[in-house]
């Protein structure tokens, strides 16, 4: 086989807009185990936008993005409907940027010689494949913008704005998640930023140029992010995965004490994951164990256990249909650091 006869079907990205599933959510809500977890967690989400004084942080681990879920995030962008985002490296850049540059993620199988695959430079994601060849050129293109900036450290959301400020007006796909956040100020964090394309495209530049040269600062992610959540002070958590982008959202909570200002823990918080929770992690604690931690109020969270393509676009098509977006105050958070 060769390489045209793997990538043949691209990925096609949900519209949760043209769906409404606020029926099957209530029905839902009168079942048990996942149905009506997930039923719950809607309904909170929903609470979330309806609540003026919220700000929403969504957090993106995993690989839902490349699955279908892209437009998902952009759309939630785009509607008013989150407005701070922490993610993996991998979401942001190789899967949404990989995709604004023109390039597509393509339904594969997990019953495959990887081998095989490996020979024709074709990477695996479970049952999705991307093309390597084409991954590079991502790489490369982060070089390019960052042998354009000025040569100091940067935090990721620095970086990850000037990548929308490129998609602006190179993006051979419009609206994609990075080039929509950065049209409506809504600041992106990458705190493990370097693990994926752009550490790639970075390290090559910081090669070429080992004197003068951009570097990401992990510390001012976490200074900034906090700093939102002292200015916002309420706050959602609407959580895809765990891991990382998880732990780095709920640690605000902690980070703003130590800075000498108290503000309230996260008022809702959501987490749709797989993880298990008796290995002591539940990849970075449940709900409540956070609360211990003086991160997460449980006066409204729900862990989902489900895999999140699954349910994700329900819980979405739910709180749009519901409507309580239409009159939420756009924020534009990433205007906090002028």
């Amino acid at each position: 086989m060769e390489k045209k006869d793997y990538l043949k079907k691209p990925v096609e990205h949900i519209d949760f807009t043209k769906i409404n599933s606020v029926e099957i959510i209530r029905a839902m809500r009168g079942m048990s185990f996942t149905a009506r977890d997930l039923a719950v967690a809607a309904e909170i989400y929903d609470a979330m936008l309806a609540d003026e004084d919220c700000a929403v942080i969504l957090t993106i681990a995993g690989s839902t993005s490349a699955a279908g879920c892209m437009q998902l995030y952009a759309d939630l962008v785009r509607y008013n409907m989150v407005d701070v985002i922490v993610a993996t490296g991998a979401t942001i850049v190789d899967m949404d940027f990989f995709e604004a540059l023109g390039f597509r993620h393509y339904q594969g199988t997990p019953h495959v010689d990887d081998q095989d695959l490996r020979r024709l430079y074709i990477d695996r994601i479970y049952d999705t494949y991307i093309d390597e060849e084409e991954l590079q050129v991502c790489d490369r293109t982060i070089k390019e913008i960052a042998d354009a900036l000025s040569p100091r450290p940067y935090s990721s959301r620095e970086i990850i704005r000037e990548m929308g400020r490129y998609l602006s007006s190179h993006a051979v796909k419009k609206n994609s998640l990075v080039q929509t956040a950065f049209e409506h100020d809504v600041p992106i964090f990458c705190p493990a930023f370097s693990d994926s394309s752009a550490g790639f495209g970075l390290v090559l530049h910081q090669w070429n140029a080992p004197e003068s040269h951009v570097s990401i600062d992990s510390v001012k992610d976490f200074r900034e992010l906090t700093m939102i959540k002292m200015a916002v002070e309420n706050s959602g958590l609407l959580m895809i995965g765990g891991g990382v982008p998880k732990n780095f959202a709920q640690d605000t909570v902690i980070c703003a004490e130590v800075l000498g200002k108290e503000v309230p823990m996260h008022r809702y918080a959501i987490q749709i994951t797989v993880a298990d929770a008796r290995d002591g992690a539940c990849s970075s604690s449940t709900l409540r164990e956070a609360t211990s931690w003086g991160k997460v109020d449980v006066s409204y969270e729900q862990m989902v256990y489900a895999e999140a393509t699954s349910v994700l676009p329900l819980m979405a098509s739910y709180a749009y249909q519901q409507g309580h977006w239409k009159g939420r105050p756009r924020r534009r958070l990433a205007q906090t650091f002028g």
